[in-house]
């Protein structure tokens, strides 16, 4: 506890219009080296859906899989539908989040770029293991060691972007996050695309080539600089107003460093952050936690990424044809994060999250109608059905992409105040990668079971969650992240929940 026995509230007053500084060099170079870890994430769901529909990997390691595949007539929706399978995908999720609660603590006692390091060495050990696999469990170690890498990554690298960019371009630079994310997609569909003809050891390349950007991963991480917050959290605070400085461009950063000295009292007054984060003056950070990556896999993007190759052939598409298909729809994700990019700091977050979910619904729609008139166990969609199938998904991807991909990620990761913001992010990453699994996992049974209503089912969802951004998700834009806690008490709903004065306890413990 401060002398004088006060007890430390956190950022006190807006400063917001006193911060200066410009967007250097060194800010940009910092934020793409940084989000070079998104690229192993999207790397991964890309290549995962190509390799299982590989007959040399399925030959190899799902032989019961490999035979239904050859009967295809027999059921369009189930010919993939094995749990063995889906646990191959599912595998790395389980472990990611497993992972990103253990990053927590790391990630605030030692540092975003500590984090960031672990989850390039091991992404690079699961992909070498990957592509050397003989059996399932080599193969399935490698998953889990896939997925330690994604949740150290996908727990500090959203939070060293948030962290390092100014007020005015955090939400830019924040989907550097996203960006690499989908051009790590988009490599996974072109390098599937080559691979598939290398039998039968195509899959081990593909597998294998993860190796890079997790190698990019871990020696940007050790060329990094650590986040000013960080280092003021963990007593630096001469370096961290170094590197605020440097960072900035400019030597007069008085106001955004005092907000930083603030936070961290706070901070470093409280010793159990995720004890802290069910306190009632963080319940809006904490449904946001939860809701907006639960929200984010529930677009039923992931099934489409990671199933892309295996749904367009269920839908009668040839094996080339398909992963031509789940190739442009990558190609599609990546390029409609530019438009993210372009609009998240003129347009705002609710504007992109509302009219993407509207896309979404009508695309989900029209998808499901198509396939319920025109699609059935022993049928075949003609060439023209197919194609508008593809362009109506490509419309969805697009809409995924300007909206719920890059903020599902951005906005959680600016709306914690310093004092809980790893364990919040650890706490979105986790709830993120358990839907993830739950999804995966569970995915190609539903396919079976719902066929064409899976995509009415994910268009319910995305209903909810619009209408959830239009009542309850505050405008971040603009608003330095230090003090997004006074947008909280402004709300129409959650002024109402949080108490006035930060809650103490019997020992003076905020």
């Amino acid at each position: 506890m401060p002398a004088g026995g006060l007890v430390p509230t956190g950022v006190a007053k807006e400063r917001a219009e006193l911060y200066q500084g410009r967007v250097t060099l060194y800010v940009v170079i910092a934020c793409i080296v940084a989000a070079v870890g998104g690229s192993i994430f999207g790397y991964d769901i890309g290549i995962s859906g190509g390799v299982t529909s590989m007959d040399g990997f399925l030959r190899e390691f799902f032989h019961s899989v490999y035979i239904s595949k050859q009967h295809a007539h027999e059921n369009n929706y189930c010919k993939y539908d094995n749990q063995g399978l889906a646990a191959f995908t599912s595998s790395l999720y389980f472990a990611g989040l497993v992972a990103s609660l253990v990053a927590s603590p790391i990630t605030r006692k030692y540092g975003r770029r500590t984090s960031i390091i672990c989850g390039g060495f091991s992404f690079l050990v699961g992909a070498t293991v990957n592509a050397a696999a003989q059996n399932l469990a080599m193969l399935l170690f490698g998953r889990i060691m896939l997925g330690v890498g994604i949740g150290f990554g996908n727990q500090a690298v959203p939070l060293y972007l948030s962290e390092m960019a100014p007020t005015h371009l955090r939400g830019a630079l924040n989907m550097m996050f996203q960006l690499a994310t989908t051009l790590g997609i988009f490599t996974a569909n072109m390098v599937n695309y080559g691979t598939q003809k290398l039998e039968p050891w195509g899959w081990r390349l593909s597998l294998g080539l993860a190796a890079i950007p997790a190698t990019l991963m871990t020696v940007g991480g050790c060329l990094l600089p650590e986040t000013p917050n960080s280092l003021i959290e963990m007593g630096s605070k001469e370096r961290g107003r170094k590197v605020l400085e440097r960072i900035r461009g400019t030597d007069k950063v008085d106001a955004e460093f005092e907000d930083m000295l603030d936070a961290s009292e706070l901070a470093n007054s409280i010793k159990h952050p995720f004890r802290n984060i069910l306190k009632k003056r963080n319940r809006p950070q904490l449904v946001m936690a939860i809701c907006m990556p639960t929200f984010q896999i529930l677009t039923g993007i992931n099934s489409i990424l990671f199933y892309a190759p295996v749904l367009f052939q269920s839908m009668g598409f040839g094996g080339n044809a398909s992963l031509y298909s789940s190739a442009v729809t990558g190609a599609v994700l990546a390029g409609s994060t530019f438009i993210s990019i372009a609009a998240v700091d003129r347009l705002g977050r609710r504007v992109l999250l509302i009219s993407g979910g509207i896309q979404m619904i009508i695309c989900q729609v029209i998808v499901a109608i198509i396939l319920g008139v025109k699609f059935g166990d022993n049928q075949e969609l003609s060439k023209g059905y197919s194609i508008l199938v593809v362009v109506v998904i490509c419309l969805f991807v697009l809409a995924f992409g300007w909206s719920w991909g890059p903020l599902g990620w951005t906005v959680p990761s600016e709306i914690f105040p310093l004092e809980i913001r790893s364990a919040g992010q650890s706490i979105t990453v986790a709830v993120n990668l358990l839907f993830t699994f739950i999804i995966a996992q569970c995915f190609l049974a539903m396919l079976c079971h719902f066929k064409f209503g899976i995509f009415l089912f994910f268009a319910s969802w995305i209903t909810v969650m619009t209408v959830f951004v239009y009542f309850f998700l505050p405008e971040t834009k603009g608003v330095p992240i230090e003090e997004i806690i006074f947008l909280w008490r402004k709300h129409w709903f959650w002024k109402r929940i949080i108490p006035e004065y930060p809650e103490v306890d019997d020992n003076h413990n905020v």
